[in-house]
This record gives C-alpha cells, structure tokens and sequence, in this order.
C-alpha cells in the first residue's frame, strides 16, 4: 500500500500560545531557527511521501512564503557572497511539491482533513500535526507506512501517556499483535484517568484509507462544534481492521509552552554550531537565582 500523499491541517487559530500568534501562525513559532511545520515537513519527505497538501486558514499565508522562492531575497545572499544561507533558503523551496487548500471555518482535525478530499483521491494518505514533533532514528511517519505496508490498512501512531495527561488525548483499545503493533478495538476521545482503557493515547501521525472521507462526511460535530477524527475512525472499525503503532522515537508536543521550550532546548543540544556555546551558558545557570513556583 504505497503512501504518496500526507496531509497537513494548519488553520487553527494557535490560541495557546497568544499573543505571538496573533500576527503569524503558530506552524512558523522556530524551533532554534527553523519553523517548527518545516521539521514535519522533512519528516515527511525523509518518509517517502511525494506530494504535501496543507491546509491553511486566515492569516497562514507566511506558511506558503517559506516554502516558496525568495528572488529578492536569493538575489541579496548571492551578491553577499552568503553561499551557505543561499542553498539553505533554496533547499527549502525545492523540499517537495505542496498544494495548499483553505479551511474556511476552524471546525475541527476532522473537517480539516475532509477539506483536502479532492487533493488527496482515492488513496491511502498520512496526516501529519505540526504540534508533534518526533526526533526519530528512522521517521515516525516511516514506522507507520511500514506498518501499513505490512497490514494494508489505516495506522494511527501512539505512545503511553502517564495519569494526569490521559484527559489531553485520545485513547485506544487495542490488544497487541506483536512488538509495539496493535489491533485497535475502540477508542474514546480524552477519557478520565479511571474510565480510560488504556494509557496508549494517539500521537499526531497517521496512515488513513480513503474510506474515511465518506465517514467524515457523515459525522456529526460534537458539542463544541468540531468533527473530531477519533469519532471517524471509531466509524472505520466497523468497516475494517485499524492498527496502531507505539513508534520509536522522542516526541515534544511543541503545541504547549513547556513542550516548546524542551524541544529548542534539546533540539539546540543536537546542533554542532551552537551547542558547545550554549551547553557551557547552561552548566553555568544560578537556578537557585531563579523564583520557585508551585506546580
């Protein structure tokens, strides 16, 4: 089952993390000095997918001028003799082909993603969140299409979640089928800790059947008016088996403050240009200088 094609739902509003999101989207908030949709974005390609559709609101279009070209701005680096940046900013407009399409109304993950139903066809697809990054040895996305490869059907990815986070996610049913790979029985979108089934809650990657779109379709809107995905695809296992994989990997829900200052942090730690410097600036913290807050 060849995955082709993944799908990027980027028209929410970034409420978290106002008011730097008020002016731009929260898919271009930098994680040390790359957007943190453009890390997914490379995900993605470094998984095999050959076409990338985003799909954007109001206010999102600084995500398609960083994936576009710059001649202004490639002119400035050539004449500056800035070789290094010049390929970088020409290296990202080049990544993959990208379709964008508008969600009009931010009406849920669910609605986001049957948005792009045309775009996609009649094929299986992945989805992508930008809020989930996964620093991985072999690409989250790729463990998954491994996966579909094996079973030919929809993958969702997951990874244990402890207690007190339960109520944040989705969360499956599942027996495991061998190591890390579940059959899904059921799922319950953001259980209380003590009515959960599991601790395995769903994890922002995908691999969908096109199946789901006329299941999206027929969807109700919960009672804040959002099609939720985890309703559509409680649907689809009536319809067929739904596998999910517990991936390999560190994740960093950069969609929350603290997960967004783990990830700049560690991700600022992997890097050889700045990483000696900055280690150096942390060993050398006073945190006894710094307020103690209760949690």
């Amino acid at each position: 089952m060849q995955i082709r094609k993944a799908v990027f739902p980027a028209a929410g509003w970034g409420t978290r993390f106002l008011p730097a999101t008020k002016a731009q989207p929260k898919e271009m908030l930098p994680i040390v000095d790359k957007p943190t949709i453009q890390y997914v974005v490379e995900e993605a390609v470094a998984s095999g997918i050959e076409d990338v559709i985003i799909v954007t609101g109001r206010g999102k279009n600084a995500i398609e001028d960083h994936f576009d070209r710059s001649q202004e701005l490639e002119f400035i680096l050539e004449k500056k003799g800035k070789r290094d940046l010049l390929e970088e900013v020409r290296r990202i407009s080049d990544l993959i082909s990208i379709a964008y399409i508008r969600q009009k109304e931010p009406l849920g993950l669910g609605h986001a993603i049957l948005v792009a139903r045309d775009l996609v066809g009649d094929e299986s697809f992945a989805v992508l969140l930008g809020d989930d990054l996964v620093d991985a040895e072999v690409p989250c996305l790729k463990q998954l299409m491994e996966v579909s490869e094996r079973y030919r059907c929809s993958v969702i990815g997951v990874q244990h979640v402890p207690p007190e986070e339960i109520e944040s996610y989705g969360i499956i049913e599942a027996r495991e089928i061998e190591d890390h790979v579940y059959q899904i029985a059921d799922m319950v979108e953001k259980p209380k800790p003590e009515e959960a089934p599991s601790d395995l809650a769903i994890i922002g990657r995908y691999i969908l059947t096109p199946e789901i779109f006329p299941i999206l379709k027929e969807t109700p809107p919960d009672q804040g008016g959002e099609i939720q995905l985890t309703d559509a695809l409680r649907g689809l296992l009536k319809q067929q088996a739904v596998y999910a994989l517990e991936f390999q990997g560190k994740r960093y829900d950069a969609g929350s403050k603290l997960g967004f200052l783990k990830a700049t942090v560690e991700y600022a730690l992997k890097r050889p240009d700045i990483a000696p410097a900055f280690l150096e600036y942390l060993k050398g913290l006073d945190l006894d200088a710094f307020p103690r807050w209760e949690a």
